[in-house]
């Protein structure tokens, strides 16, 4: 009673400056986040025992993470029941169940992910995809697309292009359009003499690779930038430039990760330029802390900023939401907890702006009225719109869902 008593005082100053908080909650229902799978396990994946490699740490030793295909499966399961909203789960390439056999990644079938789409059907998920191109002898050295070796580049063509196809598989059974996302560490730990015939080579492979149009009904694919890695820090080969042509000459979406800029740069910032000249956007939220170190995502100024952009925009439909961080030093599902209700707690905090309203006062000029508004909405009740939409959800409210991941902690990952 408790939840539904603060509900109705708060639908009621919201109504007052024309937001249907019932209608925004409705609305976030229909609005899937894709959540990474890599947060379970620390990015090791079913493929192998080996380091991480291509400027990716997940960094600590918490006790309890998952071991194998099953245990993920199960840890994600149990995240999900606390997590509101249409979710998706997105998985790399390591993740395959090869059944104990060893498959090269340029053999990779659909078949070997048909365990994770009886576990999507089952449980009500969408899939969606990445290429795993680090983490491979074929990358040791730090270059995968653009190696001058073109019998590593085709193997790294090939992976590619089995990727898109076994997401294409993902979305016809599923019957709900997989995203895949194309990412390489590519890049030169000091000051490259020739970026030119690196970037040629890279897009030469990505030609190669989009070649074969695809089944768009089915897969959407995008391709993600960075400013610079641990191993590329003087220059990475797929620069936001890069993937900005790429992707507006393919005809393919582009990626924006919030870790892959400069500092001073921010994602929500560039949203509604690119969606003048994009069809879709694919976003990976993380958390940077001085660097792309993926965080855990937080309810920061950033992340309600990026949804204000899609909601503001009506770009839900156009911006497919990720998320992608992996800390090893905090328990695992409870990360996945935290980083996914605050994705879906900052698009709650858009949906209850009055937008309209503000975007009229701004077209008028009347900038007064418009930050004083602005900054009269963070004083309103968000918080009992929140525990609604977790209680229509039926998942925990407020704090209620960390006593079951310390139970579920005790009695199960504490034995692994």
């Amino acid at each position: 009673m408790r939840t539904e008593k603060a509900y109705e005082i708060a639908k009621e100053l919201y109504a007052s400056i024309g937001v249907d908080t019932d209608r925004a909650i409705e609305k976030l229902k229909t609005i899937p986040v894709s959540i990474q799978c890599w947060q379970g396990d620390d990015v090791c994946g079913f493929e192998n025992s080996g380091p991480l490699t291509g400027g990716i740490q997940a960094t600590g030793s918490y006790p309890g993470k998952a071991r194998n295909i099953d245990e993920l499966k199960e840890d994600f399961l149990f995240a999900s029941k606390l997590i509101p909203g249409k979710k998706k789960l997105s998985l790399h390439a390591i993740y395959l169940d090869n059944g104990g056999k060893k498959i090269e990644r340029n053999e990779i079938e659909p078949k070997h992910f048909d365990t994770w789409i009886d576990y999507a059907k089952e449980n009500g998920f969408g899939l969606d995809f990445n290429p795993t191109c680090f983490s491979h002898k074929m990358s040791e050295d730090g270059l995968t697309l653009s190696h001058p070796d073109k019998a590593v580049r085709d193997f790294w063509i090939e992976h590619c292009i089995a990727s898109r196809k076994i997401a294409e598989h993902m979305g016809r059974e599923l019957g709900i359009r997989a995203v895949t996302n194309h990412w390489v560490p590519d890049g030169f730990k000091d000051i490259p003499v020739d970026r030119y015939a690196a970037r040629a080579r890279l897009l030469d492979s990505y030609e190669k690779i989009f070649a074969y149009k695809g089944e768009k009904e089915n897969n959407l694919d995008a391709v993600e930038s960075k400013v610079f890695g641990i191993g590329a820090e003087s220059c990475t080969i797929g620069s936001h430039e890069f993937y900005m042509g790429l992707a507006s000459k393919l005809g393919i979406a582009l990626t924006l990760d919030t870790g892959h800029y400069h500092p001073t740069e921010v994602v929500s910032d560039k949203i509604s330029s690119l969606l003048l000249f994009a069809d879709e956007l694919l976003l990976h939220v993380s958390r940077p802390v001085r660097w792309d170190s993926d965080h855990v995502v937080i309810f920061d100024d950033e992340l309600k900023a990026i949804a204000s952009e899609i909601i503001r925009g009506g770009f839900e439909k156009r911006v497919n939401i990720g998320l992608d961080f992996f800390d090893a030093s905090i328990n695992r599902i409870a990360a996945w907890t935290i980083g996914a209700r605050n994705m879906e707690k900052a698009l709650l905090y858009a949906l209850v702006e009055p937008s309209e309203k503000l975007k009229k006062l701004e077209l008028e000029g009347d900038y007064t009225s418009r930050l004083a508004l602005l900054e009269e909405l963070k004083s309103y009740p968000f918080a009992a719109v929140w525990d609604m939409y977790c209680k229509s959800c039926n998942v925990p409210e407020r704090d209620e869902w960390l006593a079951l991941v310390k139970d579920h902690e005790n009695k199960v990952l504490a034995n692994r």
